[in-house]
């Protein structure tokens, strides 16, 4: 399978995970290892500074970080404002450059803001970060972050942990085609079929978190989207057959002697 690739850095793995919503953190960090992602988000918002800093127990204690890079991320922010700042925490904390943007725009839906979103972005790239924003299905939404200077784009697949799926595979071809950098859905994926599904459109990487860390078993479901995010990249770069209204025969019929 090949690498992912974000601005400069290359990943072995297509896969990132969440820390939230896990009723133990030894769990998680079973999950982490055994599903070995790319990156784990990370929400600046609910994590105790000061108390890293000082050096006491936290989140943080249970993620490799030799093996795992950490990506901060705004969840939780209804403005650009906001956001910026939540970014600004947490690379003065020393978590990354690189930040997964999140600006909400509905507490029921959990929808994003997009107009907020693209502020963010634009401010956040004049400083320097390396921005993941998360967005909305919407193949315009997603030129205009890219033209804003976004590292990559995270549309949904349905609204946050729904377990939905891909609601809508027609926009994921438009976004695949109206921008070039990397494409990571984001939200919505239920089970490792939904995962399989995403990669085998051609998307360049995948984010979960509820699915797992939600799961009856989340090392379990953590060790099953990662061999569907392989299998779904590998059936991508394969090649599938076209889909025909008819039957074609296995074995050729030319020479068959009757």
């Amino acid at each position: 399978m090949s690498p992912l690739k974000i601005v400069d850095k290359e990943y072995s793995s297509r896969l990132i995970l969440g820390t939230g919503k896990y009723d133990d953190l030894d769990v998680m960090k079973k999950a982490f290892d055994v599903a070995a992602p790319a990156m784990v988000t990370v929400a600046v918002r609910r994590i105790d500074l000061d108390a890293v800093k000082a050096g006491k127990p936290s989140l943080l204690d249970y993620i490799d970080t030799d093996k795992i890079e950490i990506l901060p991320n705004t969840a939780g922010c209804y403005t650009a404002e906001e956001a910026v700042r939540a970014a600004r925490l947490g690379r003065a904390a020393g978590f990354s450059d690189k930040v997964k943007l999140e600006v909400i725009g509905d507490e029921k839906t959990l929808l994003p803001d997009t107009e907020q979103l693209l502020r963010a972005t634009e401010m956040l790239v004049k400083e320097g970060f390396t921005v993941l924003p998360y967005t909305n299905d919407d193949p315009i939404m997603a030129k205009k972050l890219e033209a804003a200077g976004a590292a990559t784009v995270m549309p949904l697949a349905a609204p946050i942990g729904s377990g939905m799926g891909i609601q809508n595979e027609l926009n994921i071809h438009f976004i695949m085609e109206a921008v070039s950098v990397p494409v990571i859905v984001d939200a919505g994926v239920g089970t490792a079929s939904d995962a399989c599904r995403a990669m085998e459109l051609g998307i360049d990487g995948i984010l979960i978190n509820t699915a797992v860390a939600q799961a009856q078993a989340p090392v379990k479901m953590a060790e099953a989207m990662r061999d569907a995010v392989v299998a779904g990249r590998r059936a991508y770069e394969a090649g599938r057959i076209p889909k025909k209204p008819y039957a074609s025969a296995s074995s050729p019929v030319e020479g068959v002697v009757r």
